[in-house]
């Protein structure tokens, strides 16, 4: 594999990704003009999208990754219950994290074709998002916004956007404001397969940088079906006729 394709995988490098202007936020090239587009409709109908979280590197990943595994950052269960992560075992406290938090080297965002989405409309400008369930309930704040975008992506009039963790399916919590550009995040997962990232994070385990390491290269197997890849019937069918 080409050493650039691996280094957008795991998130090591930027140079697949640009400025989304209005919030700042880096995106693949492709993505922001399938967000553009769809934005461009939602303002028409009384909503502002902005995306509040676009590319985020493996640095970043692994970062907020090691805070929640040593107690710095809150680890959740299901339910939205903080867990004393004290009282755990390597694996539970790994499985917990990954409910809610991407592995570092597996997290979607690391190519750009993903982004968490709100209605700035919907709120004040000193508003402090939190991206919880409650917020994109369709009593929501951001609900309005999100029943207009199921009824978007369901007749194929997103520009390629969709959902990937529309639904709970036993791993990633659902987050209704996750979008993926389609297209190209399928050919990034494509790419990507359980022993190049175990590969990859062999690297960090060995450099101690990253927090129960041994645990989720021993896990892997369970993992990488379970958290990282998205199944092929989530994507949207007939990719090229939806752009």
């Amino acid at each position: 594999m080409h050493q650039l394709l691996k280094n957008i995988l795991f998130g090591l490098t930027d140079a697949h990704v640009i400025l989304e202007p209005v919030s700042g936020q880096l995106m693949h090239p492709e993505a922001l003009t399938a967000f553009s587009q769809l934005r461009r409709d939602a303002r028409e109908a009384g909503f502002d999208p902005k995306v509040v979280s676009g590319f985020r590197d493996f640095e970043r990943q692994r970062t907020i990754w090691n805070a929640k595994a040593g107690g710095q950052r809150p680890v959740f269960d299901s339910a939205g219950r903080t867990l004393d992560v004290a009282r755990m075992s390597p694996e539970e406290i790994v499985f917990a994290i990954l409910r809610w938090s991407a592995l570092p080297g597996g997290s979607r965002h690391h190519w750009g074709t993903d982004f968490d989405v709100i209605d700035a409309a919907a709120v004040a400008q000193d508003y402090r998002v939190q991206l919880t369930p409650e917020e994109v309930a369709d009593d929501g704040v951001f609900g309005p916004f999100h029943c207009w975008l199921d009824e978007k992506i369901a007749t194929g009039r997103s520009y390629g956007l969709f959902r990937p963790y529309a639904e709970d399916r036993g791993g990633v919590a659902p987050e209704r404001w996750h979008l993926s550009y389609a297209p190209r995040a399928k050919e990034f997962q494509q790419a990507l397969c359980p022993d190049l990232l175990r590969e990859q994070l062999q690297l960090c385990q060995a450099g101690g940088e990253l927090a129960l390491a041994d645990t989720v290269c021993s896990e892997m197997g369970v993992i990488y079906p379970r958290f990282v890849e998205v199944p092929e019937a989530a994507y949207p069918a007939n990719l090229g006729d939806r752009l």
